[in-house]
C-alpha cells in the first residue's frame, strides 16, 4: 500500500509539471556536469530522491537515509536530489562548523518554494529577506529582561493548562495537550489572546499548516501542501481583522505600544518611514506562532516519553523540582531564580534533544560555487545539515542510543556536536525562550503526577517533526497532597 501511494505521489508531482520532459532530463543531466562534485546520485529527474528522504521521516528513522549514504559512499559529504532540489548533504562536526561560520559569506538560509506559496507576502522579497526582517524585530522581546518577565505568565498558563487538561482525569495524550500548552503560551505572549476558544480556534488549522510546510508541493485536494495553503488562508484571514481592531485600540489608546510583538510589528517602520502592511504582520506572526510552539511541543512530549520510560530518570528530575516548589510560598509563580536551579532537568531535556530532536536539519543554499573537502559545490545548489548527523554519532556521543544526562555535565559535549538549535548567526533565536517554556512544563508537571505509558512500543513518525503516531496516551497517578 505504501509503495502503491508513493508511485500516486510521484506521478501526481511529475504531471503536475509544466516544463518540457526534454528540458527536464537536460538539466538533470547537467547538475552532474561540474567538475569533481560530492559522491551519490540524484536519483529520477525532479524528483530526485525525495521519496526515500520523506520515507526514512515517516516510518521513524529519518537519520537512516543519512547513515545509509554515509556508509554507501564512504564520504560525509554527498549530492542528492531532494524536494525538488540537487543538493549536497553535510554531516559531522566539521561540516557544521563549517555552515554555521560561513553564513551570508559562501551560504545563505534557503526554504523550499512550498514555503514562499503558504506565505504569500515573501513573494514579494524571498523567504531569505523576511527571515532577516524578523531578526531585526525579535531581539526586543526575546533579551534575557524581557524573558524574565515571561517566566510568571508561563507558570500561570501551566497551572491553568494542567488543572484544566490533566487533572482528574485517569489518562491523556500528551501531544496534542503539549501543543495546546505551546500554542497558549505564544498566543498570550505574542498576540495577547487570553480566550481558550479563540485559541482553539486557531489550533487545528495551525496543526495542518505545520505539517505542509515541508512537503512536496503538490497542490492538489488532500495533499498536506494543499491542507497547508488552505489553513494559511483561513488563519491568515482571521489574523487580519484581528490586527486592523489593534490598530484601531492603538490608535484609541486601548492597547498599549509594547504589549507584544503584534503592537510592536504595527508602530515599527525602517530608515524610509514605511511600516510593515498588514498582509506582511499576518505572515510574519503566522510564522512566530509556528516557530514559538511546534517544536518545543515536540521537545515536551518527549520528555514525558523519557521519563516514563525511565523511573530513575523522573525521580531525580521530580527531587529537584520539589525542592523549588517547597521553596515557594501559596500563590507564587516562578521566577528568574527558580529556572536557574533547574540545572538537572534541562540536562534531562538536551538529552531528549539529543535523541529526539525536534529539528532535524535546515537548509542553506550556495552564494557562489566553492571547494570543501576537496569537493566542488555548484552555486545556487542546496545544502542539507542534520541534526542526527552528530547526535547519533557513536564518535560525538559514545552509545548513542542511551539515554544518558551526564553527557551535559561540566562543559557538555563537544562545539557543533549538539546542534538542537542550529548554530553560528542562524542559531535559533528563541532557544531561551523555548528553554524557559520547558523548564516551566516539566516542574508543573512532575509536581503533580507520575505516569506510565499505556503503548510501550508507540512508533515515532517525523513528518517535519518527530511524533508518537498515537499522540502519547499515558495513565497518570496523581501525587498525594
Amino acid at each position: 500500500m505504501e509503495l502503491l501511494f508513493l508511485s500516486l505521489l510521484l506521478a501526481l508531482f511529475v504531471s503536475s509539471v509544466t516544463i518540457p520532459l526534454f528540458l527536464i532530463f537536460y538539466n538533470h543531466r547537467s547538475q552532474n556536469s561540474h567538475p569533481n562534485l560530492p559522491p551519490g546520485k540524484l536519483g529520477l529527474p525532479l524528483v530526485g530522491e525525495s521519496f526515500e528522504f520523506l520515507a526514512t521521516g515517516w516510518k521513524g528513522h529519518p537519520e537512516k537515509f543519512i547513515f545509509d549514504r554515509i556508509a554507501k559512499y564512504s564520504s560525509h559529504i554527498f549530492k542528492t536530489n531532494i524536494l525538488g532540489q540537487p543538493a549536497v548533504v553535510f554531516c559531522g562536526v566539521a561540516c557544521n562548523k563549517f555552515l554555521f561560520s560561513n553564513e551570508n559569506k559562501l551560504v545563505v538560509s534557503w526554504w523550499p518554494d512550498s514555503v514562499n506559496k503558504i506565505f504569500p507576502s515573501s513573494l514579494q522579497t524571498s523567504s531569505k529577506e523576511e527571515a532577516k526582517k524578523m531578526r531585526k524585530l525579535l531581539p526586543q522581546f526575546l533579551k534575557p529582561e524581557a524573558l524574565q518577565g515571561y517566566i510568571g505568565i508561563m507558570d500561570t498558563i501551566a497551572q491553568r493548562h494542567f488543572a484544566s487538561e490533566w487533572e482528574h482525569k485517569e489518562q491523556v495524550l500528551v501531544f496534542p495537550l503539549s501543543k495546546n500548552y505551546t500554542f497558549r503560551l505564544a498566543c498570550r505572549l505574542f498576540l495577547s489572546i487570553e480566550d481558550p476558544s479563540h485559541v482553539a480556534k486557531f489550533s487545528d488549522p495551525f496543526n495542518l499548516l505545520a505539517s505542509g510546510i515541508i512537503s512536496i508541493p503538490i497542490d492538489l485536494p488532500g495533499t498536506p501542501f494543499n491542507r497547508a495553503i488552505k489553513a494559511s488562508n483561513f488563519i491568515r484571514t482571521e489574523l487580519l481583522a484581528f490586527i486592523r481592531q489593534r490598530k484601531k485600540d492603538l490608535a484609541e489608546g486601548k492597547a498599549s505600544p509594547t504589549q507584544d510583538i503584534l503592537s510592536h510589528m504595527l508602530l515599527t517602520c525602517d530608515e524610509n518611514g514605511k511600516c510593515m502592511n498588514e498582509l506582511d504582520i499576518a505572515d510574519k506572526i503566522i510564522g512566530l506562532l509556528i516557530g514559538g510552539h511546534d517544536t518545543a511541543s515536540a521537545a515536551c512530549t518527549f520528555i514525558v516519553k523519557y521519563l516514563a520510560e525511565l523511573p530513575h530518570i523522573y525521580e531525580e528530575v521530580y527531587k529537584e523540582q520539589m525542592e523549588i516548589a517547597k521553596s515557594k510560598t501559596p500563590g507564587e509563580f516562578l521566577n528568574w531564580d527558580d529556572i536557574q536551579k533547574m540545572k538537572y532537568s534541562w540536562k534531562v531535556a538536551c538529552e531528549v534533544m539529543r535523541i529526539s530532536p525536534p529539528l532535524q536539519g535546515a537548509f542553506r543554499e550556495a552564494l557562489n560555487d566553492f571547494i570543501f573537502n576537496g569537493f566542488t559545490i555548484p552555486k545556487g545548489w542546496k545544502l542539507y545539515w542534520s541534526t542526527n548527523s552528530t547526535h547519533r554519532d557513536p564518535v560525538y556521543f559514545p552509545e548513542p542510543e542511551k539515554f544518558d544526562p551526564r553527557r551535559f555535565q561540566g562543559s557538555g559535549p563537544a562545539p557543533y556536536t549538539f546542534v538542537p538549535f542550529g548554530g553560528g548567526p542562524r542559531m535559533c533565536p528563541g532557544k531561551e525562550y523555548a528553554r524557559l517554556e520547558i523548564l516551566v512544563f516539566m516542574h508543573n508537571l512532575v509536581r503533580r503526577f507520575k505516569f506510565d505509558k499505556l503503548i510501550q512500543d508507540e512508533k515515532i513518525v517525523v513528518n517535519p517533526l518527530p511524533i508518537p503516531d498515537k499522540g502519547l496516551p499515558v495513565r497518570l497517578h496523581p501525587h498525594k497532597a
